[in-house]
């Protein structure tokens, strides 16, 4: 993997994954203004979680036609000026964290109050807009990995930065913006609420993933069996189609897998997302979110949480008075059937 950086003309950075080297970035001719983040983290009084407030991320585009797509190459509204790639990351324009944003008061009516300082990029899979990580060759999935656990290290060592997410949103049930196969990755001031729960749990016991890992395989809803790593529906599965994906070993990122773990998963994460795609006979909206390690800490271990709202071929989960209201999740779908239907649906 060869990997070239750049400069957009309003100052972010832009950086290119290629197979081959030699790479020699276009210059970007929109002329853009300098970046200007407003981004603010409060912190909720009565939960304690950090509420992020940014209001310049409202104007950004809204499922763009494709001539218009502003993640394809080379284009008057491309954010990519070169004319072809493989795997390019640039900081995103319309960011919910960026180092960049100036200081804010400490409080506000009493709450507190900080500069969302951060980052915030979008990662493109290809270059091709009508396609999808499921159906890329198994090569550039290995190298989308490889871009992941690179950006990873790089986002971890911005000041400031506690965790680094790499997530994809895909389909518009989910809420996705541009239709371009991609994903972002979130560099967050703070130590989410999700990875907060798990470290407290891992903390009360320290074999905690290992021994979900084994009580898993042991069980009936295994999806995928591999040597380096398993995917399966856990047993307390929230959301109508869920699946983990998570390594033998523990790691806390990407940026501890080794050569083999990374051939294996992007042979077995590519599968998975046929099947995904496979259940219901039509693209299945998802969001696949990687859980890692907080910097300076390697409790939690690297894993997948992969899930749809799709509950049914012409049905969805919408997230009504129990679920958002109260985060306590009933479940439409048994995760044994799921399982069963993933396998079956290889």
């Amino acid at each position: 993997m060869n990997r070239t950086r750049a400069r957009l003309s309003d100052g972010r950075e832009i950086v290119y994954y290629d197979e081959a080297p030699g790479r020699v970035p276009v210059p970007d001719p929109r002329g853009l203004p300098p970046v200007e983040p407003v981004c603010e983290t409060r912190r909720h009084p009565l939960t304690g979680a950090h509420v992020t407030i940014t209001a310049p991320r409202n104007p950004r585009p809204l499922l763009p036609p494709a001539d218009e797509c502003p993640l394809c190459p080379g284009g008057p509204a491309s954010e990519i000026p070169d004319p072809s790639y493989d795997v390019v990351a640039f900081e995103n324009r319309f960011p919910s964290f960026d180092v960049r944003t100036p200081p804010v008061p400490p409080e506000i009516d009493g709450v507190e109050r900080a500069r969302g300082a951060g980052r915030c990029e979008v990662v493109c899979f290809t270059n091709e807009h009508s396609t999808s990580m499921a159906q890329l060759p198994v090569s550039r999935v290995r190298m989308i990995i490889d871009a992941w656990a690179d950006r990873t290290a790089e986002i971890a060592a911005v000041p400031g930065v506690r965790q680094v997410y790499v997530f994809e949103n895909r389909g518009v049930e989910i809420g996705v913006t541009l239709h371009h196969p991609h994903g972002q990755i979130y560099g967050y001031p703070f130590i989410t609420p999700r990875t907060d729960r798990m470290l407290t749990m891992a903390a009360a016991h320290p074999d905690l993933f290992a021994d979900v890992l084994k009580a898993e395989r042991a069980g009936g809803r295994v999806v995928l069996p591999g040597e380096h790593w398993t995917a399966y529906v856990p047993a307390a599965a929230r959301w109508p189609v869920e699946v983990h994906l998570m390594p033998h070993r523990h790691v806390p990122d990407f940026t501890a897998l080794d050569a083999a773990e990374r051939d294996e998963l992007a042979v077995l994460y590519r599968d998975l997302l046929r099947r995904c795609d496979a259940l219901y006979g039509t693209p299945l909206p998802y969001v696949a979110g990687w859980h890692q390690a907080p910097t300076g800490n390697d409790l939690l271990r690297l894993h997948l949480e992969l899930f749809s709202i799709r509950r049914a071929p012409d049905k969805i989960k919408y997230l009504a008075g129990s679920e958002s209201g109260m985060a306590a999740w009933i479940n439409d779908v048994s995760p044994e059937d799921i399982a069963a239907r993933l396998r079956a649906a290889g």
